[in-house]
């Protein structure tokens, strides 16, 4: 079934998270991962932050405005590079949303 859903297990600023994921969006969900991951760990080092719910908003935040193209250089760069790994980003907003449902379902069940 094409849209069947797995799991995954992703690391963010060394936590790790499970999320559900269709098999087919294996490759692009890591991917996005690991470039949250990296941005969460620019922010925790340039702001010295521990507090990883400061750093995954800070990070949502540039990831927004580069997404948004509020920095053109960085659209076209980014466009190029989505272009030559066959991102689709509405297949990726999805999945972040509905990562983001689970990450709320799972914090508030601490």
């Amino acid at each position: 079934m094409p849209n069947e859903a797995s799991f995954l297990d992703i690391t963010l600023l060394g936590k790790e998270y499970r999320v559900a994921c269709p098999p087919d969006q294996r490759s692009a969900l890591l991917k996005a991962a690991s470039y949250v991951d990296g941005k969460m760990r620019d922010i925790a080092e340039k702001t010295r932050s521990n507090i990883a719910e400061r750093i995954a908003v800070m990070a949502a935040l540039n990831i927004a405005h580069e997404h948004l193209g509020l920095d053109q250089g960085f659209v076209a760069d980014h466009q190029k590079i989505e272009s030559e790994i066959g991102l689709d980003m509405e297949t990726l907003r999805r999945r972040i949303s509905f990562m983001e449902t689970e990450l709320d379902a799972v914090l508030k069940s601490e």
